[in-house]
């Protein structure tokens, strides 16, 4: 599910760190078998992981199969690799609107030259955060081991936004496929 051929952004997810990962497994299997084979999959991969988000990987099980399949992952995970796919993107907006390409398009419909320059702030600032992010070590004893009867904590705004993805069904295209998110 980690190799990069899967993926549905244009980013290699070997150069950067998952911050949050949801797994969405359908069809006959145990909730044990997937636990345990996640687990060795997050510490084969502990590198591709941040160690300062404690139970960063969630995992679901939907006992239906999709159409014509026994079985099917979906991997959806919220990685620092995504800064090389957005420093692409303003590489190229930088270009073209440093050329003033296509501007009168928008500029006729009402929109103003200060907020494409907003729009390329807000994208250096967006990867400078995954920079941070990608670097960022956990201090020792910031934080301790939940207990089972307590309920997850979500040390990360991404967590929460992939906890409440996890029930739901997804399309069928989906269902072969991963997908990596930006926050917004």
């Amino acid at each position: 599910m980690l190799d990069t051929k899967n993926r549905m952004a244009a980013c290699d997810p070997r150069h950067g760190r998952y911050l949050t990962v949801a797994t969405v497994f359908r069809g006959c299997m145990s909730m044990k078998e997937v636990d345990e084979q996640m687990l060795s999959v997050q510490s084969k991969n502990s590198s591709y992981f941040v160690e300062w988000i404690p139970n960063n990987v969630k995992t679901a099980v939907c006992d239906i199969p999709p159409c014509g399949l026994k079985l099917a992952a979906t991997l959806i995970g919220n990685s620092t690799a995504i800064q090389e796919l957005l420093k692409r993107i303003s590489e190229h907006f930088t270009a073209m609107f440093w050329l003033k390409a296509f501007l009168h398009w928008y500029t006729d419909e009402g929109m103003d030259e200060m907020e494409f320059t907003k729009a390329e702030s807000n994208m250096n600032d967006l990867v400078s955060e995954y920079q941070q992010y990608q670097d960022a070590t956990a201090k020792e004893g910031e934080f301790e081991e939940e207990s089972p009867a307590s309920p997850p904590s979500l040390t990360h705004p991404c967590d929460f936004a992939l906890t409440l993805t996890m029930p739901l069904e997804l399309p069928l295209p989906l269902a072969t496929s991963s997908l990596t998110l930006v926050p917004l």
